[in-house]
């Protein structure tokens, strides 16, 4: 009887075991986020920083550590040293000391007009009243209050920022760019004789209606500006010079309107002010670059079938070489030393880590190690690469995300997984909220397309999304699921599908086209109503340019086609399938009143269907809580459904 109890004991403590090594919910919380914080001056030693959410206090610890550039073991310290020490009174963020010290840039907001209530009748102190005259009254998570951030110029006195200067004084423009801009929006000259900053001088309707930044350079000792990107029409972004001071480097897009054209490395001579493009020929992306230490090539990231690898161009020749290759993306390209490139890498089984690779023959050995214990722990899924042939002679791309300890002789449900933006890279990202590493370990197979629209595959598929939503890309995801579904170990009364902004949008078209491939359905800040959304989103230059322009413009036959076609709302009476709703309250890039329509159309026709409610939540899903809740219920309704 002792034995039968023990063995009982022993099974159910394995049982426990066995369960444990699936990545969790918990688990994926408990990992660490590594970032790269610099280097020393001679480069022998890296900074990183490694946060760690905590779930009673909702927000994230960091620790601070440094390590031997050769590897070896990591040191932790209580900050990251080389950091700038000036004072600033008044406060201030972005904070950068020029190349000879005497000076200090830093932004600060200003309060330049009268919109809420209280500021245009004071003695009403208890009112709260919006008034805007124009656009934009509100922008990604937050209401326009007549504050900009602007630069300013002080003197750096002893550590200390005296004598400060607004040098965008009186101007309705904000640098760094919002919602994303950072510090790399305004950097000294080399000479430290001028200031250049990134900015968007519109304002207004103009300013939601176009992309076209530009870089301003502002002379400190006479306080003269002049635009040096003035005729490039799109984005210009990322000011670096070299390290001789010669040459400036960016990152610049065409097309006035159009926010994911093609971005371009361009390099200009600063004595001449001679620009070049060098990336002209290269058919498709930057995403973010570095110098040379000698100045003779530019180390860029850039999106290839699936992956975003490390490139390196010769400015002499524009010769283009790829130097690493895998399934795994180069996240950040962080410092160069010799023939080592310090990088941030990721894949779909695995956070970021910080990895040398060797520029000569791209091989790379791992730097910092934060989360080896934890993936001790944790079965890995295998990720596989599958090709669904097209009705035009084209083949789609698809990763393929396998539970852990997959059997082919099992039947498996799969989830669908539909990708936003609707341009960016569906890649070897690693999500710590869209894990494909969590969904197959909670025992879904995940088929993850590169449907049309994504970088990676050259420029012409990438855009070839814009105007066409409802169309090719719908075309790839049910090709996808299809192709897979022929599999034996697919159980096809259990397919899903999920995907947010773009990706939800998806979610809502898919649900009445289907025809009853799918058994349940789950959406995060999707477009419900392309009419009512373009009547409430903010930057008006994507609706203008990816669904043709405004509804009321009866002469405009691509604004019209997608407004009937497009327009998920006009195929509600296809409904039949359960469906969970996801809506952050501070999303005005596709606010609230999507999720509300979908949700209220699917309840009033019967269907089941959840609504989840992010009051204090933008686009994404931010606070380590509501992350928890948000994961929860998404297995939650995923178990009820599938």
């Amino acid at each position: 009887m002792k034995k039968w109890v023990l063995s009982i004991l022993l099974l159910a403590n394995y049982s426990f075991v066995e369960a444990q090594l699936n990545l969790t919910i918990e688990k994926l919380w408990s990992l660490g986020r590594v970032s790269y914080q610099g280097a020393s001056k001679d480069g022998a030693t890296i900074y990183y920083s490694v946060s760690i959410p905590d779930i009673n206090e909702n927000k994230n610890k960091t620790k601070f550590y440094s390590i031997p550039l050769q590897g070896g073991k990591a040191v932790e310290i209580p900050e990251v040293p080389n950091q700038t020490n000036v004072t600033i009174d008044k406060g201030g963020y972005n904070v950068k000391v020029s190349p000879d010290g005497k000076k200090v840039i830093f932004t600060r907001e200003v309060k330049m007009q009268k919109m809420h209530s209280t500021d245009i009748y004071p003695s009403l102190s208890k009112s709260n009243v919006y008034v805007y005259n124009d656009l934009n009254q509100r922008h990604w998570d937050t209401w326009e209050e007549g504050a900009y951030e602007h630069v300013f110029v002080a003197d750096n006195v002893a550590d200390h920022a005296l004598r400060e200067k607004d040098i965008m004084a009186n101007e309705l423009f904000d640098c760094p760019q919002k919602p994303h801009g950072g510090d790399d929006d305004l950097i000294f000259t080399p000479d430290s004789k001028n200031i250049l900053y990134v900015t968007k001088k519109k304002s207004g309707k103009a300013y939601a209606l176009s992309t076209n930044t530009d870089f301003y350079l502002y002379q400190i000792e006479t306080g003269a500006v002049s635009n040096i990107t003035e005729g490039m029409m799109g984005y210009d972004t990322h000011p670096v010079f070299s390290n001789n001071g010669n040459q400036l480097a960016w990152l610049s897009m065409k097309t006035d309107g159009f926010e994911s054209d093609k971005n371009e490395l361009w390099v200009m001579n600063w004595q001449t002010k001679e620009k070049q493009n060098l990336s002209t020929d290269w058919d498709d992306n930057v995403n973010n670059f570095v110098w040379s230490s000698d100045d003779k090539k530019i180390f860029f990231t850039a999106p290839i079938h699936g992956t975003e690898q490390l490139f390196e161009i010769v400015l002499d020749t524009k010769k283009i070489t790829q130097i690493t290759k895998g399934t795994f993306n180069i996240a950040d390209l962080c410092v160069q030393h010799g023939n080592t490139m310090t990088v941030s890498r990721t894949d779909m089984n695995h956070a970021a880590e910080l990895y040398n690779v060797d520029l000569n023959t791209g091989n790379m050995v791992q730097l910092t190690h934060a989360n080896d214990i934890n993936y001790a722990n944790i079965h890995m899924c295998d990720v596989k690469e599958r090709y669904t042939p097209l009705d035009n002679d084209e083949n789609l791309f698809s990763w393929v995300i396998y539970p852990p300890n997959f059997d082919p002789e099992k039947k498996y449900p799969v989830l669908l997984y539909c990708q936003g933006g609707p341009q960016s890279a569906l890649s070897q990202f690693y999500s710590f909220r869209w894990n494909f590493q969590l969904m197959a370990s909670n025992g879904y197979i995940v088929i993850a397309p590169n449907r049309t629209g994504m970088p990676g595959w050259g420029t012409q598929w990438n855009a070839n999304i814009s105007k066409d939503w409802g169309g090719n890309p719908m075309r790839d995801y049910l090709a996808a699921i299809d192709d897979i579904a022929n599999e034996p170990y697919v159980d096809k009364n259990r397919l899903g599908a999920v995907g947010a902004s773009y990706g939800g949008y998806s979610i809502f078209m898919l649900a009445g086209i289907h025809e009853g491939r799918f058994k349940s359905f789950i959406a995060h800040d999707g477009l419900f109503d392309l009419k009512s959304w373009y009547g409430t989103t903010e930057e008006l230059w994507f609706a203008n340019w990816d669904i043709g322009g405004p509804y009321w413009d009866k002469e405009n036959k691509e604004a019209q086609y997608s407004y009937k076609n497009y327009s998920p709302s006009n195929f509600v009476d296809n409904w039949t399938t359960p469906i969970m709703v996801i809506q952050g309250g501070k999303d005005y890039r596709v606010p609230i009143e999507q999720g509300m329509q979908a949700f209220q159309a699917a309840q009033l026709k019967g269907i089941k269907s959840r609504f989840l409610y992010f009051p204090d939540e933008n686009h994404w899903v931010l606070k380590a809580q509501n992350g928890i809740v948000w994961q929860t219920e998404f297995y939650k309704w995923l178990k009820e459904t599938l």
